[in-house]
């Protein structure tokens, strides 16, 4: 597994300082990587693509985990907003909430989970066939520590099959979004 930079350590994991002065990051040997993104080219114009993935209520269209999302009442696409998304694995169903923290039309679309565990999100490039649209996925050090008080000595294993959920989500979510702006 490749190395990854944290703000503080995992259990059962012994902390590196990254460099001599360096102060809360850490080098922890063994950890999946906490971050992912993939890219896909889309025939629509960056403005279309953004249109359909802030409508947070179409994710479920394309995820192969989100089944639906709501927006709190009065709340749209905009930094600061909430919504609330259902989750569905074959063991379990959960429900998550989000607070958009990008929102630029035509260019990015993002939100945290929880508002500060993990960082999903969407850029839009325009090239000569369409857009680039890059999805993206960051556990951030306020997950990490809220799994590890969830999870206790279990939590490394619970955010590495985070981690593989968003390596092979990541690239369905694509296929299916490209495959439904580019359906007539």
């Amino acid at each position: 597994m490749a190395a990854q930079f944290l703000t503080h350590a995992i259990p059962g994991h012994e902390p590196f300082p990254v460099a001599a002065g360096d102060r809360g990051y850490w080098l922890v040997v063994g950890m999946p990587s906490l971050s992912y993104s993939e890219s896909v080219v889309i025939a629509r114009t960056p403005e279309a693509l953004y249109d359909m993935v802030s409508d947070v209520t179409r994710m479920g269209e394309w995820s192969p985990v989100c089944r639906a999302c709501w927006w709190d009442e009065g709340a749209g696409p905009r930094v600061g907003s909430w919504f609330t998304g259902r989750n569905e694995l074959p063991e379990r169903t959960w429900e998550t909430r989000s607070k958009v923290v990008a929102a630029e039309p035509g260019r990015e679309f993002a939100f945290q989970v929880r508002g500060d565990w993990v960082r999903w999100g969407y850029a839009f490039t325009p090239v000569d066939r369409g857009t680039r649209v890059t999805e993206s996925w960051e556990f951030l050090p306020a997950g990490i520590a809220g799994f590890e008080e969830r999870y206790g000595a279990d939590a490394q294993a619970q955010i590495a099959n985070r981690a593989q959920a968003a390596r092979t989500g990541i690239p369905a979510t694509l296929a299916a979004l490209k495959q439904a702006a580019e359906s007539p």
